[in-house]
């Protein structure tokens, strides 16, 4: 009670269509309507101080979002690029490397740190490979990561279900060592990774990134242990991203499950509405806006991804992700065509509850050990 509430409403990431503070007696304020005209997202957020601290949180109502359309451009060699890449990633030798970790073997499980050349010779993927003991034939599941740099731990859990399990780093560095390690790379070479020659499509940092998902696949479908036939992929964020490029990129890919995509329809700033992360072209970038890195990143933009994806995939996020605007995660959802279901769990942000990552568990493990 007796608290001054300051909101605005608006288009998620845009400037408001409104906003004010207002004075509440009784700890409640109810505001006049507001909508909008298009397709898209209509956010309200207000923020209040009690006691010298503030209080902030939002709502989201969702307007048409199945109508949302790209802003992105596909390029006419879109396919034809993407088809040279792999070709010379198959031409680099693997070496792979394998090292086991005692100390995170199971009794089912044997667990190792793994690595083997990418894109060029001498650079190295690295990961955290879970293979059943029991002698037989596997499903496999290839783990991408989200944004940063840090430790990987690998699937054991999933593992221990009769399911190969492969998780991914994409930096080109160990994802063994101590944490610290990783928070002193963090402040310095790891920062703002997304940038790196973004003006140019051939030397973008993700293109290594790209192919070291197809070279992570080429390991699995490799190993004696695999079936032969099943094989997915799942992640979040730059790992829903990664999920869905990974899909479009690679045909022996069977499911794919997706926790709100990162990296789609990445213009949408430069059409008046919300991109997506890493938010290159938002208003606090505008040296970004120039015609070499829009037409260079059109090439790694998820929706010319989702128009390649021909298998069944689930993907799950909230209206409330300030980090993957819901505006931006449409266009690619709505262009893909192939069996697919979206999970919403409308009032999450950048975050999923237990029983969501659950849920999406069983999907894969259902889908794997169908055969």
């Amino acid at each position: 009670p007796n608290t001054k509430i300051k909101y605005e409403i608006g288009p998620e990431k845009m400037l408001p269509l409104k906003s004010d503070s207002i004075f509440s007696n009784n700890g409640m304020v109810v505001l006049d309507p507001v909508s909008m005209s298009v397709a898209g997202f209509l956010r309200c957020i207000a923020t209040v101080v009690v006691d010298n601290k503030e209080y902030r949180n939002l709502a989201t109502a969702a307007i048409e979002p199945l109508k949302l359309e790209p802003t992105v451009s596909m390029p006419s060699d879109f396919t034809a690029f993407w088809n040279a890449a792999k070709l010379d990633l198959a031409k680099i030798p693997f070496d792979t490397k394998m090292i086991l970790l005692p100390e995170r073997c199971t009794e089912k499980v044997n667990v190792y740190h793994l690595n083997f050349q990418n894109y060029k010779i001498g650079a190295r993927l690295y990961g955290i490979l879970c293979v059943p003991k029991k002698a037989g034939k596997y499903p496999a599941l290839l783990h991408v990561p989200g944004a940063g740099i840090r430790p990987y731990n690998g699937d054991v859990k999933t593992a221990e279900k009769g399911i190969i399990t492969l998780q991914i780093g994409i930096h080109g560095i160990p994802v063994n060592m101590d944490a610290g390690i990783y928070d002193d790379m963090r402040a310095g070479w790891d920062n703002q990774y997304w940038t790196y020659n973004m003006d140019d499509r051939d030397k973008y940092y993700y293109k290594k990134v790209f192919m070291g998902c197809v070279r992570a696949n080429d390991f699995l479908v490799a190993m004696p242990e695999y079936d032969g036939q099943n094989l997915a992929v799942e992640g979040g964020s730059q790992g829903g991203a990664l999920s869905i490029i990974t899909a479009g990129l690679d045909s022996r890919v069977k499911y794919l499950a997706a926790y709100y995509p990162a990296m789609s329809d990445m213009p949408g700033y430069l059409q008046g509405r919300a991109g997506g992360w890493p938010h290159i072209f938002d208003k606090n970038n505008p040296n970004n806006n120039t015609p070499q890195k829009i037409a260079s990143l059109a090439y790694y933009d998820v929706v010319n991804f989702a128009k390649q994806v021909k298998i069944p995939g689930v993907y799950t996020w909230g209206f409330n992700d300030e980090t993957c605007p819901p505006t931006s995660m449409y266009p690619s959802y709505n262009k893909i065509d192939a069996p697919k279901e979206l999970w919403l769990y409308q009032e999450t942000g950048h975050w999923t509850y237990p029983e969501q990552v659950e849920r999406i568990n069983n999907w894969l493990i259902s889908k794997l050990k169908v055969n």
